[in-house]
């Protein structure tokens, strides 16, 4: 007869509850509803139960460990009734598969739920007194990298499955970094007929050189010559669909910041955008220039102003 501590792949120094997680592992993989018509599963799942029927009961265990009942559950003194069982299990007590005892119904409830009819002696298929419940597969998680653009104005992206299918994503417009997006019944296949979870893909936005974005606006630093800041008029601006003309009023100082109504991000499941925000740099000539700084010494010194 097979030790049941290693039919339950625990050491003898396992706790009780070490015990309950090894064969709530066991019993999910092993039961014959999961399992309908291996007789080799089948017969596996009765050891495993009778192992945990045995270790399960702590007092029950003790007694085992001490010797004075076997494998079997049967006593080992020389006292016991021939033919006749004390304290055994599996196959004695009509209970063919070890559920009674050491709360082998709780596991049952906590693996497939509760609600599944009682009475009589067995299990699923066997006695017919149960119906499986249908579990939900497990979802599963995905990481999918988009450009800031993509992000912002949606796209469709193709990845591979764990099942090994390839599919189609689309993402939606204004999508943002660290979303995620369910795609439904594309996780792992459900138990007892249950449905399979979901695809779970978290999306990670790279940040883009020219925009960046705050809630649903978009922002952008804008450099515009000296003479553009003095004099205004129309200059050319990136948005993330393209470019815009956009009308710079006379004596634009570095740090305005101007609007463009509408050029921000998608909400509102695309019906409405935020604005884009220009911040505007003067930024002077990369060279000097000679003639310009005789004329600011001269204009600067008929005309000082505080800019402090």
């Amino acid at each position: 007869m097979q030790d049941p501590y290693k039919t339950l792949g625990v050491s003898k120094n396992a706790s009780q509850e070490e015990i309950k997680k090894a064969y709530r592992k066991l019993a999910r993989e092993l039961h014959p509803d999961v399992n309908p018509g291996d007789a080799k599963i089948e017969e596996r799942f009765k050891k495993v139960s009778s192992a945990y029927h045995l270790l399960g009961d702590a007092e029950r265990r003790k007694k085992f460990d001490n010797g004075e009942i076997d494998a079997e559950g049967r006593e080992t003194s020389p006292f016991a009734r021939g033919g006749g069982r004390s304290g055994g299990f599996g196959g004695g007590n009509g209970d063919p598969f070890g559920f009674s005892g050491a709360n082998a119904e709780d596991i049952f409830d906590e693996i497939f739920g509760k609600g599944r009819g009682r009475g009589g002696g067995g299990f699923g298929g066997f006695g017919g007194e149960r119906k499986p419940q249908k579990v939900k597969g497990p979802n599963i998680s995905y990481e999918l990298s988009l450009d800031f653009a993509e992000a912002i104005l949606g796209t469709t992206k193709r990845i591979n499955l764990a099942s090994g299918k390839s599919l189609e994503v689309r993402i939606p417009p204004g999508s943002e970094d660290e979303q995620t997006l369910r795609l439904k019944g594309q996780g792992m296949a459900g138990m007892n007929g249950g449905e399979p979870g979901d695809a779970l893909i978290k999306l990670h936005v790279h940040p883009d050189k020219t925009f960046r974005r705050e809630g649903n606006d978009i922002h952008c630093d804008l450099a515009i010559s000296l003479s553009e800041a003095i004099l205004g008029g129309s200059i050319e601006v990136p948005i993330i669909d393209g470019k815009v003309n956009m009308k710079l009023p006379a004596n634009a100082n570095s740090g305005t910041k101007l609007r463009l109504r509408g050029k921000g991000a998608p909400y509102d499941r695309g019906n409405k955008r935020g604005d884009q925000y220009v911040h505007l740099t003067v930024k002077l000539p990369d060279e000097r220039d000679d003639e310009l700084i005789d004329f600011i010494r001269e204009w600067s010194e008929k005309h000082p102003y505080k800019t402090r």
